[in-house]
């Protein structure tokens, strides 16, 4: 569920009409309900009630401070991958014992500053980074809370670019090694090893992968216990997935999953914890844009719009399926035309969707691009110098800008030209 719906015809953000917003800051923007980040998250978090637990939010899916502070005002931690995601959860007053450092690539310079401003654990991916983050924590003369991220070779039957607990993914350690992993952490004075780490994948559609794993984890957490280690978390990531479309099948809900979860971990006495990204900001999002021209080819005819690859890049990059809806709804009956949307960039990838049926439109009328705010305003660019488009926040019946569209100028003079020339 999501709060943009038609109102006498006319798309709304809660109680805003989407063609006010244009009218202000222009096309194409982003534009988030307040009101349903917060539906989802609270969602996630009811699911684990009844246990110790702590949900996540993952910032990479959507990472400007607005959306931040409404999470955090509403009881979220932080699962950041990078000194900067760090930076941005300290900056709304995410405390550090609330905030988990995930990734691959973490440099000694993000460690040091995690550990400098507080953190509530790192999940560490390889020994080489167990290595650094131990040498860290002795120069600085701290102990850094620690979990191992363990790859259980479990297939998320998602999207390949998108997947991530394979034995051919670069994520986390290989399972078999485990315990041998386990035991060098041990015996690093450096590090307080407090847990174990999981994440398959993302916009998994199947309760049973995450089922599959989990099994696995509650096997590990006894066999390490065994071996004298004190597994008192379980990190199980996120990656539960949301239905792009309206008519296709949609995925288990939160509350399914929390029941998985309780039923495959509860006997632990573990504190479970989440990192849900795109089911919290996903559907609160959408991205508007306005038709430029209506093109007729020879064998198609073309949605041309302002908003493109650089702005949306999901399509371009994971083949990716938004619902793009008239802002202005179509009459009952109206005829189906098949158009490919494309943007305006130079590049033939700069294709939304091919041969999709939606009513007719004209140039200068709005179009909507639902379940677009994760993975979208972060991954833009700034690709045929075209500005960073505006950020917008939603709250009943007032909005607010969240990030302005930078200037021509100021885009342009952020360039240095050496002094020869």
């Amino acid at each position: 569920m999501d709060h943009f719906l038609y109102r006498d015809g006319v798309l709304h953000a809660e109680d805003v009409p989407i063609p006010e917003i244009a009218a202000s800051v222009g096309t194409p923007f982003y534009v988030y309900s307040t009101a349903t980040l917060l539906r989802h998250y609270h969602l996630f978090n009811d699911a684990l009630d009844g246990t110790d637990h702590l949900v996540c939010y993952a910032m990479k899916a959507a990472s400007n401070q607005a959306i931040l502070k409404t999470l955090a005002q509403a009881g979220a931690g932080m699962d950041v991958v990078s000194g900067g995601e760090y930076l941005r959860a300290k900056a709304v007053g995410v405390p550090g014992d609330r905030i988990v450092f995930s990734g691959v690539g973490k440099t000694a310079a993000e460690i040091r500053l995690a550990l400098e401003g507080g953190i509530r654990q790192f999940n560490v991916e390889s020994e080489p980074e167990m290595e650094v983050l131990n040498a860290t924590a002795l120069s600085m003369g701290v102990v850094a809370p620690i979990t191992i991220r363990v790859n259980p070779d479990v297939d998320a039957k998602t999207h390949a670019k998108i997947a991530t607990g394979k034995s051919e993914n670069k994520f986390g350690i290989p399972i078999a090694r485990t315990r041998e992993v386990y035991a060098m952490a041990a015996a690093m004075p450096g590090l307080d090893v407090i847990g174990i780490d999981v994440h398959i994948g993302s916009q998994l559609t199947d309760l049973a992968p995450f089922e599959l794993a989990y099994q696995k984890v509650a096997e590990l957490t006894e066999l390490l216990r065994a071996e004298g280690h004190d597994i008192r978390r379980l990190d199980l990531g996120g990656g539960l997935g949301i239905p792009y479309t309206r008519d296709n099948q949609a995925p288990p809900l939160p509350s399914d999953y929390g029941a998985l979860v309780k039923r495959t971990l509860g006997h632990l006495g573990c504190e479970i914890e989440i990192e849900p990204g795109r089911l919290i900001a996903g559907n609160a999002g959408l991205m508007v844009s306005e038709v430029i021209y209506v093109k007729s080819g020879e064998d198609r005819d073309f949605l041309i719009i302002d908003g493109a690859m650089n702005d949306l890049i999901r399509p371009a990059m994971y083949e990716a399926y938004h619902d793009i809806v008239p802002v202005v709804e179509a009459d009952p009956g109206a005829e189906q035309v098949k158009f490919d949307i494309v943007g305006p960039v130079c590049e033939s990838g700069d294709t939304f969707a091919k041969e999709r049926m939606m009513p007719p439109v004209a140039a200068g009328e709005l179009v909507a691009f639902r379940s677009a705010g994760a993975y979208g305003a972060v991954m833009s660019s700034e690709y045929n110098s075209r500005p960073l488009i505006p950020e917008v926040l939603v709250q009943k019946d007032q909005f607010a800008v969240i990030r302005r569209r930078p200037t021509f100028d100021e885009m342009i003079n952020r360039d240095t030209i050496p002094e020869w020339l």
